[in-house]
């Protein structure tokens, strides 16, 4: 098949779980012999690359840091999409789905992945947050295909618009446990010396949360958080301000490869507060790499391991304070580890998924036939 795939910021890139799933799964993809057109936002800030493990790269510029980002790129990307000779075209997050109407009025297959919904994200301002319910709503409407990455997503498509989405959720990469070489190099860290939050500084994170409960317990562990900062936006500040009063927090930034497995393999407890998630690909990671996890109780949460997680109230700072000081005591054996990862590694396995996807390729397109 050629394969038309938009919607991420850009690969190859770990900065955030779409550019993740994407990358894993165009590589697969061409490594079974399919012909991949992948296209990138450019926003003048990295040279262009024109190619990718056999991957056809097209940049299209947009705006650096805008709420226009993602309408402008849309728009480009699709009208390029339609014009070249593709056989499907796969579209990532709600935003960019918005364009889905073209290839439709063309009588092109097209396949959406909802994400999450995001124009819940704290982020979004008005113009921004009706853009992205706009494309949720030509997704709905127009896709050939809608996959969605949970039960929750599945239900509320089927309450607010009455129709069946496909269900397949994210995979991970199966990687061996790595011993504290490098953050200990960094910051001393050794193995259960810390507490462990991975993922982007925004506001549906809870990050704040999470820090004030960890003031409240008694131990000489660190939190370390792990994820880029920048201290030009006011959440961060807050953080650095609340993190001021605890010597113990320790901002990692954002880490990826060796550093990143290293921070999961031996971290006390890996914890994720959010109010907000599609399906997290952090959370994915900690599972995979056997991490001890503690969670907010939220639905798109429910569901993906449910006896190897421990979950708090999300809006209970108390009951987070007690299922991590509870949880930091009990610790973790290595028996359970084992089970946990062979659990995950089986069940989001990257290969089925590539499949399962490009299963509902064929379909969507023998439907526009």
């Amino acid at each position: 098949m050629k394969i038309a795939v938009m919607g991420h910021k850009r690969i190859p890139s770990n900065e955030g779980g779409i550019e993740v799933v994407v990358g894993e799964l165009v590589s697969r993809m061409a490594d079974r012999g399919h012909s991949l057109t992948v296209y990138n936002r450019y926003t003048g800030d990295k040279s262009p690359a024109s190619e990718y493990k056999g991957i056809k790269l097209v940049d299209i510029p947009t705006f650096k840091a805008s709420t226009l980002n993602a309408f402008v790129y849309s728009v480009l990307a699709m009208v390029r999409a339609c014009m070249a000779k593709q056989d499907i075209i796969h579209v990532h997050a709600e935003g960019p789905a918005a364009m889905v109407w073209l290839p439709h009025l063309l009588k092109k297959p097209v396949v959406v992945t909802i994400h999450g919904l995001d124009w819940k994200r704290a982020k979004w301002g008005g113009f921004a947050s009706a853009y992205i319910r706009f494309g949720e709503r030509m997704a709905a409407r127009y896709a050939g295909k809608l996959i969605v990455l949970s039960e929750n997503a599945k239900v509320y498509f089927k309450e607010t618009y009455g129709i069946d989405t496909e269900l397949i959720p994210n995979g991970v990469s199966k990687r061996d446990p790595l011993p504290a070489r490098l953050i200990f190099e960094k910051w001393g860290l050794r193995k259960d010396s810390y507490v462990l939050f991975v993922g982007r500084i925004v506001p549906e994170k809870r990050v704040e949360q999470l820090i004030k409960a960890f003031a409240g317990i008694n131990s000489d562990k660190k939190l370390v958080i792990a994820g880029r900062f920048d201290e030009r936006f006011p959440y961060c500040r807050e953080l650095k301000e609340l993190a001021d009063r605890d010597e113990r927090v320790i901002f990692a930034g954002f880490a990826d490869g060796d550093m990143l497995t290293e921070l999961y393999s031996n971290c006390s407890v890996y914890v994720l507060p959010s109010d907000l998630e599609g399906m997290s690909m952090s959370l994915l990671e900690a599972l995979s790499l056997g991490c001890r996890v503690l969670v907010s109780d939220i639905k798109d949460n429910r569901g993906i391991a449910d006896r190897y997680m421990t979950f708090f109230d999300k809006d209970d700072e108390k009951d987070l304070r007690d299922c991590l000081a509870e949880a930091i005591e009990e610790g973790y054996t290595e028996s359970m580890r084992r089970e946990q990862m062979g659990y995950i590694n089986d069940r989001f396995d990257w290969e089925n998924i590539t499949d399962r996807t490009l299963d509902i390729y064929r379909q969507a397109m023998g439907a526009s036939a």
